[in-house]
């Protein structure tokens, strides 16, 4: 009797071993986001254009986590279209990320817009070459595989089957962290998540795929647009962000005011597009006047605005 209830012991004890490992890190759990504690981890977040802007990184990302941002959208190459980030670099930005207690959400940029499946899996590639440094980081770090790949819309299931394709190379190469797929359409063909991202999701052995909606002048129009995009998206019984908006894309209006808000109603992380940097006709974008500067007013609306960052966002809780 005592032999068999050691070895029960042993059983449980390891059990409980696996299901902790498989836990250390940000993971899906029906519409919401746990951290490694468990606790639910909505993102209120900025992005940062690093690919184009590689020397202010120590300026931009401490002044980032200073708006009260739980994350941070960092635009990364693998040198097909920008010069390459290497494993050097990306260490670098991750160790400013730990430094200012920011979780650090990277994605490949080389690849927007592309409807061709080898580009995708090229950003794959790079994922999988950063492997060594991502490892043991589940908890701090998320992989957006590959910014708007997929121009084309209506092509669902297009769209759908590359990524099927693509998650499980990702997870073999020992990738275990909470991955961010874009819809279609340069982000905005939102429908495509309603209708097959499911099988998507289904399509990664570990079951930790969200999906993101970059919400412009389709997706992010009007109020009823964004409230049917991010309700649909939900549907699914998966995670939903809003990756990238504004209030305006090239002098075409978004309602931001209604992503921030609905957001907040429904749990749905955000990430307004971007730090500083934007080209002449989407200036309006900007946050901030440099990588060290004053918020615009756009930025003072996103960070200290009625739905803003100051009173939405709850950091994640994990030791630094």
């Amino acid at each position: 009797m005592l032999r068999q209830t050691a070895v029960f012991i042993l059983i449980v004890a390891a059990a409980s071993q696996a299901v902790s490992g498989a836990n250390n890190g940000l993971r899906v759990s029906g519409t919401q986001i746990l951290d490694a504690q468990g606790n639910a981890f909505v993102m209120r977040g900025i992005n940062y254009a690093h690919s184009w802007f590689k020397d202010d990184a120590e300026k931009s990302i401490p002044a980032i986590a200073r708006t009260g941002v739980n994350v941070v959208r960092i635009v990364l190459s693998n040198g097909e279209t920008y010069y390459k980030d290497d494993a050097a670099t990306v260490q670098r930005l991750l160790d400013l990320c730990r430094q200012n207690h920011l979780v650090a959400m990277l994605e490949v940029h080389d690849a927007t817009g592309s409807d061709d499946v080898s580009a995708l899996n090229r950003a794959a590639d790079y994922w999988i070459s950063l492997a060594d440094t991502l490892q043991g980081l589940e908890d701090r770090v998320i992989i957006n595989v590959a910014n708007e790949w997929h121009g084309s819309s209506g092509k669902a299931e297009e769209w759908a089957s590359a990524y099927r394709s693509v998650l499980p190379r990702l997870r073999s190469a020992g990738l275990k962290h909470l991955i961010v797929v874009d819809a279609a359409g340069w982000g905005q063909d939102a429908a495509v998540i309603a209708q097959k991202g499911r099988s998507v999701f289904e399509a990664d052995p570990d079951r930790n795929t969200i999906f993101s909606i970059h919400m412009y002048e389709v997706a992010g129009k009007d109020e009823a647009t964004v409230k049917q995009h991010i309700d649909n998206s939900l549907a699914i019984g998966v995670p939903l962000i809003i990756g990238e908006f504004s209030d305006a894309q090239t002098g075409k209006p978004v309602d931001y005011k209604t992503i921030m808000s609905y957001c907040n109603e429904r749990s749905v992380g955000w990430l307004a597009w971007s730090w500083y940097g934007n080209n002449a006709d989407t200036a309006n974008m900007d946050l901030a006047t440099g990588p060290a500067g004053e918020l615009t007013k756009l930025g003072k609306e996103i960070v200290s605005g009625t739905h803003g960052i100051r009173l939405t966002a709850s950091p994640v809780s994990i030791s630094w």
